[in-house]
């Protein structure tokens, strides 16, 4: 999975490089930075750190990582939060990019990131997330990495209230455990005239058109439907996987290894990146022998999304992660 956020104690993980979000002098502080300069050995550390200090802030430089799991540590300092008027989402930026073109210099395939500057540093975390993902989005844009965001809680992800809001009526309009009348509060919650099971005729046939001559048959491998369906859509392989969360080898197998079948979240994620509707997505699911059911909090935030066309799978998983249930993409 080429970008994903996982509650970890970042000094755990084993991944190329990890990266510490340092003072520009590069000496052992507390909170994350600390951490990482106790598991890695600290004397070991801040000698090698000691070698490159000071650096500028947005700045990144790389150092073994001694005792870690990782094998290197990329030090970047983030910007000290003053309102966002001298330019700290700029700075902010820096950081992930120079620590993802170091780490790709290296040859690194994996890295993981803290929030930066979200800490002590006091970045409003929403912000920092947004930041931290625009960044990363446009580095995987070009490259190929598999890049973590390693958070101590779910509090670290915050998703706009507006969203959250109508997320958590859907789920209780339509989530098996929440509901008493399913159909009565959906209709209550989203104001629709009528009910879900009863569209318009022409809307139906709208729904369904793109798929209609390309799963005929339940029995058609999926990898010939998948890679027909992102031809009619327009879209190239590069452009799906990326969207979808993908890497590129796993892309690859499902495209080239006979009767390979990805998993469920696998092919809800190359439908988003398609961007089907929901009655397509359920179909291409039915002909991997999977469906969406309101019996699972996962399915339902995924129904929210699709049925509003909000396409985003990083912000899909941002939610998703808020309610504790796996991400999409590889």
């Amino acid at each position: 999975m080429p970008f994903s956020i996982i509650r970890q104690d970042i000094t755990r993980m084993t991944t190329d490089a990890i990266v510490n979000a340092a003072n520009p002098q590069l000496q052992m502080g507390g909170g994350v930075c600390g951490a990482i300069f106790k598991a890695a050995g600290a004397a070991e550390l801040q000698a090698a750190c000691n070698q490159t200090a000071p650096i500028r802030i947005g700045e990144a430089v790389m150092t073994p990582g001694f005792r870690l799991p990782a094998r290197w540590v990329i030090h970047t300092a983030g910007p000290v939060w003053s309102g966002g008027l001298q330019g700290e989402d700029e700075l902010l930026r820096a950081c992930y990019l120079n620590s993802l073109q170091l780490a790709a210099q290296h040859h690194c395939d994996s890295i993981a990131f803290p929030l930066i500057s979200s800490g002590i540093y006091g970045y409003p975390k929403k912000r920092a997330l947004q930041v931290a993902t625009q960044a990363i989005r446009d580095f995987l844009a070009e490259q190929e990495m598999t890049i973590w965001l390693v958070v101590f809680d779910r509090d670290a992800v915050a998703v706009s209230e507006q969203l959250s809001g109508a997320i958590e009526r859907y789920i209780d309009a339509n989530y098996i455990e929440r509901r008493q009348d399913r159909r009565a509060r959906r209709l209550q919650a989203f104001n629709l005239q009528i009910e879900e099971d009863a569209r318009p005729m022409e809307a139906a046939r709208e729904l369904a058109e793109p798929l209609d001559d390309l799963i005929g048959q339940l029995d058609e491998p999926l990898a010939l439907t998948l890679f027909r369906l992102i031809d009619r859509k327009g879209k190239t392989d590069v452009e799906v996987y990326k969207r979808a969360n993908l890497d590129r080898k796993h892309f690859s197998k499902i495209r080239t290894v006979k009767d390979y079948m990805p998993g469920k979240r696998t092919i809800i994620a190359l439908a988003i990146a398609m961007e089907l509707t929901l009655d397509e997505t359920e179909t291409l699911l039915k002909t991997a022998g999977f469906a969406l059911s309101h019996s699972h909090k996962f399915d339902v935030i995924v129904e929210y999304f699709i049925l509003h066309q909000r396409y985003d799978i990083l912000e899909i998983n941002e939610v998703l992660f808020r309610y504790d249930q796996p991400l999409l993409g590889g």
